[in-house]
């Protein structure tokens, strides 16, 4: 997979993370509401590829590097969120990390299984 489709199927899955923990809000533009809660993970995405790329130079398209990234997304999202006054509650905190670590290396596990077969 291309390295570029590899970070755009991280940003899709980052904005199902995001919109599912916004489906509960009622708002007047749900997707004011589900960028306003993704940007802070989005910046974190970025920064965690960046990271993978720049210190190995490979791409974050397996798992190994992906656990990088789902790291660099959790942490840089949180700090993020706390500078913004959103909430970091340990158990948004804890179920982010769950949920985006499930995402974002699940479609990895699938990839890497196809591709052995």
């Amino acid at each position: 997979m291309p390295p570029g489709v590899a970070f755009l199927v991280d940003v899709a899955f980052l904005l199902v993370f995001a919109a599912v923990g916004r489906a509960t809000h009622v708002e007047l533009n749900p997707v004011l509401g589900v960028l306003a809660t993704a940007w802070p993970f989005l910046v974190g995405l970025a920064v965690g590829w960046t990271l993978v790329r720049s210190l190995s130079h490979r791409w974050a398209l397996e798992i190994g590097p992906g656990v990088s990234v789902v790291v660099a997304t959790v942490v840089v999202g949180m700090l993020l969120r706390a500078l913004t006054g959103q909430g970091t509650a340990p158990s948004f905190v804890l179920v982010a990390t769950l949920v985006l670590a499930a995402l974002l290396l699940g479609w990895r596990a699938v990839a890497a299984r196809v591709a052995r077969s």
